[in-house]
């Protein structure tokens, strides 16, 4: 049951507090990704990995509330989904700095791009869920931009997938570039999250206006 309805747009509420906190959080994980991917040491990785784990910690205390209260500023699932999608992106992130360093995957040009895509759409989402309250058209606008960003990392993503393949000339090459392509994988995957997320918020933002 939301009260979007019934209290107006200017009263806070924890959702959507917690919902800013989450987006932060991952905008910041993702920027300390964008910055370490030329340096994967023990240290970089935990620096993500302690993001993740501040994400996951908002999005319990969330989940918890959903559980306890009966109205909620939103849809339910919408509160929901918008925040596992933020969720996954930070899950991605630190899937792809493990893999990183566990396949021995260096960073390259397509990979730079695609994390910064990536990073510019946490943003663009982190901002969204703080105008989403007082200013609705506007978190759409910015919901719209990690959309488009979305389709600027799949478009990366194949041109990635294309060059590797073509650059194979034997079975070692072969080997190396699979490793690359999982590497890959989690990032476009990670885009794909930050679309989902933002397609929730303009359906919230249809509901809400």
């Amino acid at each position: 049951m939301s009260i979007s309805t019934l209290s107006g747009r200017n009263k806070s509420n924890k959702f959507i507090d917690l919902l800013i906190r989450q987006s932060d959080i991952t905008a910041k994980g993702l920027n300390i990704l964008e910055t370490c991917i030329h340096d994967l040491t023990e240290e970089s990785i935990e620096k993500v990995r302690q993001k993740e784990y501040e994400g996951d910690e908002v999005r319990r205390i969330l989940i918890d509330e959903l559980l306890k209260t009966f109205i909620t500023p939103l849809d339910r699932e919408d509160i929901y989904n918008i925040s596992q999608h933020i969720d996954e992106m930070l899950d991605y992130a630190h899937s792809t700095i493990k893999e990183m360093v566990l396949l021995e995957v260096v960073s390259d040009q397509y990979l730079e791009t695609m994390i910064t895509l990536n990073r510019k759409a946490a943003e663009e989402m982190a901002v969204a869920m703080l105008r989403l309250q007082e200013n609705p058209m506007v978190a759409l606008e910015h919901a719209r931009r990690a959309r488009k960003l979305e389709s600027e990392v799949e478009q990366v993503y194949r041109e990635a997938i294309a060059d590797l393949f073509t650059k194979a000339k034997n079975f070692k090459q072969v080997m190396e570039y699979l490793r690359r392509r999982e590497v890959y994988r989690h990032v476009s995957n990670m885009a794909d999250q930050a679309d989902a997320a933002a397609h929730t918020l303009g359906m919230v933002v249809i509901k809400m206006t």
